[in-house]
């Protein structure tokens, strides 16, 4: 593992100030203020010019970003009733549905998704919900929700935590299990 792809977010952020842009292209090094260590870091990343990116650029490049959360977390939020619906099931329409998940980051803490949880059928339902958070097409954590008990015609809204906010994620997909 490269020295390089250790440090966290924030620390080159602050390294994109002019001050640290002027000190890199003298001599590309960082020195990391907590404790006094130089890193010399490779400069690989290029441009599509062929000249090569900052370490700014490099650090908020999610097409660099390379880690992920392994295995499933599993999550047993509260769910908040927002409404009923008709009962439609049937032939062509399913018991359950999803809505697309919104996609949103707290600052410092984690990613959020909310999904809406339909209930069409007459009878209460539990449902799980797979969800990958993902970056650019790559897996960034794979959640399963265990949805509480949707009476008959519920919909309900259920809150689902994904990776921290210093992975970076685009995009979420979730699926009736």
């Amino acid at each position: 593992m490269r020295m390089v792809e250790r440090f966290p977010a924030a620390v080159l952020a602050v390294a994109a100030t002019v001050a640290a842009a002027s000190a890199w292209a003298q001599s590309p090094q960082i020195t990391d203020s907590r404790t006094g260590k130089i890193w010399t870091p490779e400069l690989v990343d290029t441009n599509p010019d062929g000249t090569q990116k900052s370490w700014a650029d490099r650090a908020f490049d999610p097409a660099s970003q390379t880690a992920s959360v392994p295995g499933e977390v599993v999550q047993r939020p509260r769910a908040n009733l927002m409404g009923t619906v008709p009962i439609t099931a049937g032939p062509t329409v399913p018991i359950v549905t999803i809505d697309t998940p919104s996609l949103q980051a707290i600052p410092g803490s984690h990613w959020l998704a909310v999904l809406y949880v339909t209930n069409n059928s007459g009878q209460t339902v539990n449902t799980v919900v797979g969800c990958q958070f993902t970056n650019q097409g790559r897996k960034v954590e794979d959640v399963r929700i265990i949805v509480p008990p949707a009476g008959p015609g519920e919909r309900l809204g259920v809150p689902v935590r994904g990776p921290r906010t210093d992975l970076f994620v685009d995009r979420v997909g979730c699926q009736v299990l």
